[in-house]
């Protein structure tokens, strides 16, 4: 019994560690459902979340409220977001020297060729289209935390 794993130990990360990821999202039940997906997920991780572009920079930078954020390990980024579109976050991510490290997906509902051409030009890691059905919406997210959670190995800052 003592050497018995479970299978969430199994597939966590080498380091063993919390991962954090940063969601980016203005949709409330978008949100509930990544939360869902992530907590029924094979890693141990801590979802945080914003609402709008400019507080997504403001928590990256840790700045005023976010002082003591963490650093995300990934990030989640819808493209249609209040204040500041998910397009300039992204841009302003990969610009930054200390931020652009960090692995970003783009999960959104836009299907546009010019959004994909753009985001991939902008140095996303990853576009991925929300589906419109629920399972295969929780389905997407699991395939996103199984593939940069326990397949790709993640720079630690």
């Amino acid at each position: 019994m003592g050497n018995e794993t479970t299978l969430s130990e199994q597939s966590r990360p080498r380091t063993g560690r919390l991962i954090e990821i940063l969601l980016v999202e203005d949709n409330p039940g978008d949100v509930r459902l990544t939360r869902e997906a992530l907590k029924e997920g094979k890693v141990l991780n801590n979802l945080n979340v914003v609402t709008d572009g400019q507080e997504a920079m403001e928590f990256l930078r840790r700045e005023g409220k976010y002082g003591d954020a963490p650093r995300p390990d990934l990030i989640l980024l819808d493209l249609n977001l209040p204040k500041k579109d998910g397009r300039e976050v992204l841009a302003e991510i990969k610009a930054d020297e200390s931020l652009k490290m960090i692995p970003i997906v783009v999960l959104t509902t836009s299907q546009a060729e010019k959004d994909v051409i753009q985001t991939y030009n902008l140095g996303v890691n990853c576009y991925v289209t929300k589906p419109v059905d629920l399972d295969q919406f929780i389905y997407v997210v699991k395939s996103i935390e199984e593939f940069w959670l326990t397949v790709v190995t993640l720079p630690s800052e």
